[in-house]
């Protein structure tokens, strides 16, 4: 194995240079007709979305997540139309369906419940609230004027309703923020543009979750880019998609009628927390046996699902240990707190920022090319790459300062902007390569960057106007999970592994990414805001009225009582970052070491509580294929995991559209 090889195992279904390079640019992907369709279709998924997520509150994710509904769903039924006698002919290509893909996964995830539904009512919220908790008054000097509007009916519109939307007042707000939006994206994608040769062609990282859109569409039998593209016709991929689709239905229709008997998938509660004693370091614990993380946990290497459950009983060992010594539980719960017991979120965030400097030490070879390339004159060797390399240097620089500028602009110190800016992009590209190497961008992220800064440094260091923008951008790294804004970075990655696979023209499908993430971001945003000011906020069903409120509180929390920084948790950190290395030196010397160092991040990341169980089962059965059948079985039962995860995104989409069609009633 090479220093390079950040993974053991590669991918058995995606990888190898692009099969059909050889045939023309004609047949690149990114034809008009194929970008009309993915811009009509993001305002589809877009509007449904919105009623079925937002204002009905009839599914908990649409366009978002990971691995996200809408494009899935959209690829699979322009495929099955591709397939039919009357479109064979005139139906999108295999890279035509794959490029629509990719721009409905871009631009379908923002007009969601976490991300401009997220993002829109935060600081606005700060006006709002005052009104039950006057004292707030005392930070509203440091809040800059164009981060929300002041004016009485304006504020009183967005959460109550039934007034036009003033678009005077929200002018200098909305092109502030959707300006720092564009930026911190921008900046992502050129970074991410640097880097992802270095982990699509050198390190080969199997990118799970781009498996399931070229495994869905068929390579035309004699090559022919000119064809329809067409559903693989895989039995075990329509056996996966079938009982899937089929338990999920039943399990979803139960909940809607009792009289439906229905196979518990959870999470179904099987052992309550104890209130006493050492095993109440264990806490609740779940049935767990989502079909569609299985499959993940099928496919992804089996050192990172073994290492992922294995070190969540680990965590619950030290903590029955811990209480044992005499450190107190939070009650009902995985974690403990106590002055003498760090945090595990506080482990997981020093191992996650290790693990990002890792991934640039080992990429530092192809790094140094770009560079020594940059600084020669004349052209460059990067016509496969999706930005010149010139042109994506000049995007992160500009995009960055931007970042940076609207702190300083804000009220902030240059060092904190550049700090503030720095993790949030950071954690944006480690979460990418997490899924592109893991296939795990579901998971939360587990240290938010309020907490490690009031943890590593107390708020006593900030200034006022630094805790505002602290906490005004709050919707940046809260929660992860692959539902809030650090999905952008994961997709565009995996389009960049797509475009690369399927021989699609990286450069155009970039710029069609650009314009449709733009186009979605004016959209969202302007029909997002007609929403709230028709309706209310407090009227939608998405609405979380304790986040839209409590931002303010934290702000005049940290006030009036800064805080000192916690020694634990900068050993927490600490001890984090080194197991994560220690993890990832032992993988390079020691081919047999079992452990991952991503499965340490995932047990001490929000939410492993759920996914313990289908991590182990879907280790377990992979362990068992490869052992009893080797590879070449492990390879024929792939369509059959991918199987099981489409099943279970469209049975989410065929309840979407029931929500549709009864308005929101079932």
């Amino acid at each position: 194995m090479t220093e390079t090889e950040f993974g053991k195992e590669r991918s058995a279904a995606v990888g190898g240079p692009p099969a059909a390079r050889a045939i023309g640019a004609s047949s690149s992907g990114v034809s008009l007709r194929a970008v009309v369709a993915a811009f009509v279709l993001v305002v589809m998924v877009s509007l449904v979305g919105l009623f079925a997520e937002i204002v009905w509150g009839r599914v908990e994710r649409f366009g978002a997540g990971v691995p996200a509904p809408a494009p899935v769903i959209v690829l699979f039924l322009l495929a099955a139309a591709g397939g039919s006698p009357y479109l064979r002919r005139s139906g999108f290509t295999r890279r035509e369906l794959l490029a629509i893909h990719a721009m409905v996964l871009t631009g379908g995830c923002l007009l969601t419940a976490g991300v401009l539904f997220w993002m829109l009512p935060k600081t606005i919220a700060y006006y709002y609230g005052s009104r039950v908790n006057p004292t707030w008054e005392l930070f509203f000097p440091y809040v800059p004027a164009w981060f929300a509007p002041t004016e009485s009916q304006a504020v009183t519109g967005f959460f109550e309703g039934h007034m036009s939307v003033p678009w005077s007042d929200w002018t200098a707000p909305l092109a502030a923020w959707l300006s720092f939006m564009v930026a911190l994206f921008v900046c992502t994608l050129c970074l991410l543009a640097l880097l992802q040769r270095q982990w699509v062609t050198h390190e080969r990282l199997a990118f799970p979750l781009a498996q399931i859109p070229l495994e869905m569409v068929r390579e035309p039998a004699d090559r022919n880019a000119e064809r329809s593209g067409r559903l693989t016709s895989a039995p075990l991929f329509w056996t996966g998609v079938g009982a899937s689709f089929l338990l999920n239905a039943l399990n979803t229709l139960s909940l809607r009628v009792s009289s439906v008997p229905a196979l518990p998938l959870g999470p179904l509660i099987i052992l309550q927390p104890q209130q006493v004693g050492p095993l109440a370091g264990i806490g609740e614990v779940h049935l767990v046996l989502w079909p569609w993380l299985i499959a993940i946990a099928y496919l992804i290497p089996t050192d990172l699902s073994f290492s992922a459950w294995f070190f969540w009983l680990v965590r619950i060992a030290v903590t029955i240990v811990g209480i044992a010594a005499g450190v107190t539980p939070a009650v009902g719960t995985e974690d403990l707190y106590g002055s003498d017991f760090p945090a595990p979120y506080f482990q997981g965030g020093g191992a996650v920022f290790a693990l990002g400097l890792w991934a640039f030490w080992i990429a530092r070879s192809h790094l140094s090319r770009i560079a020594r390339g940059l600084l020669r004159p004349g052209p460059l060797d990067d016509t496969r790459e999706p930005v010149p390399y010139r042109l994506a240097v000049v995007g992160l620089i500009l995009s960055f300062a931007w970042l940076v500028g609207f702190c300083v602009v804000a009220g902030c110190r240059v060092w904190f902007g550049v700090a503030f800016m720095a993790w949030i992009v950071g954690y944006y590209v480690v979460w990418a390569r997490l899924r592109a190497e893991a296939g795990i961008g579901f998971i939360g992220f587990p240290l938010e960057i309020e907490y490690a800064a009031r943890g590593l440094l107390g708020m006593g260091r900030f200034r006022p106007a630094e805790l505002v923008t602290l906490i005004s951008a709050r919707w940046t790294t809260f929660a992860g999970g692959g539902e809030t804004f650090e999905v952008s970075a994961g997709n565009v990655l995996e389009t960049f592994k797509i475009a690369d696979a399927a021989g699609i023209r990286a450069r155009a499908l970039t710029l069609a990414l650009l314009g449709v993430f733009l186009f979605s971001l004016v959209l969202g945003t302007a029909t997002l805001m007609m929403v709230f000011y028709h309706y209310g906020y407090f009227s939608l069903a998405a609405a979380d009225r304790t986040q839209a409120m409590i931002d303010g509180g934290r702000i005049f929390y940290d006030l009036v009582e800064p805080g000192q920084p916690d020694a634990n948790a900068a050993v927490a950190m600490l001890a984090g970052a080194v197991v994560a290395i220690t993890l990832g030196i032992l993988r390079l010397r020691l081919w047999w070491w079992p452990l991952h160092p991503l499965g340490y991040i995932a047990a001490n990341s929000w939410g492993m509580k759920y996914n313990c169980m289908p991590f182990f089962l879907g280790w377990a059965c992979k362990s068992l294929v490869t052992r009893y059948g080797g590879l070449r079985l492990y390879r024929q039962t792939i369509p059959l995991a991918i199987g099981c995860v489409v099943g279970d995104l469209l049975n989410r989409g065929l309840w979407v559209l029931i929500a549709v069609a009864t308005h929101g009633r079932a």
